[in-house]
């Protein structure tokens, strides 16, 4: 019963269209290693960059170019009795261009948002430290979201 299960569902993913990310032609063989993602301006981009070429490669011929504008934001999220703000979260969106290197043509360009939290208890270097650490998390979030959105491109 299990393997007609199996079957049915193979040929009715087959019959919509289906085609596996990483299959043959499937949009992750195309991309991997043919972007070049734009030179970061901050730490914060870098970490973003850094991160978007541990899943896509690094471009040695690149056929694509990845244009991101990174903004991040912060904000108090609760507030002790004394009028200390206890946690924060920072809200990171990512403006993204995918575009042909030589005609220029834009392929695919969206817009992200996600956010992580982060505690400000204890000493002000483990809130910095906390802080960092955040920021590292948000840039892995949005660098999985965008290699997400343009694997499921149809390239």
């Amino acid at each position: 019963m299990a393997r007609i299960g199996a079957l049915l569902l193979t040929l009715l993913l087959a019959s919509c269209g289906f085609q596996p990310v990483h299959g043959p032609n499937g949009a992750g063989s195309t991309l991997q290693n043919r972007v070049l993602v734009d030179e970061p301006d901050d730490r914060l981009g870098f970490q973003l960059v850094q991160r978007l070429e541990e899943r896509l490669g690094r471009g040695n011929d690149p056929a694509f170019r990845l244009a991101v504008d990174l903004n991040v934001a912060e904000e108090a999220r609760a507030i002790d009795p004394e009028g200390d703000i206890r946690r924060f979260h920072l809200i990171g969106t990512a403006a993204f261009t995918l575009s042909e290197t030589g005609s220029g043509t834009v392929i695919r360009a969206d817009n992200i948002e996600n956010f992580v939290g982060y505690s400000a208890t204890g000493t002000t270097v483990a809130t910095l430290a906390a802080r960092r650490d955040a920021q590292e998390r948000l840039m892995t979030i949005l660098a999985d979201q965008i290699v997400l959105r343009l694997q499921a491109s149809a390239l």
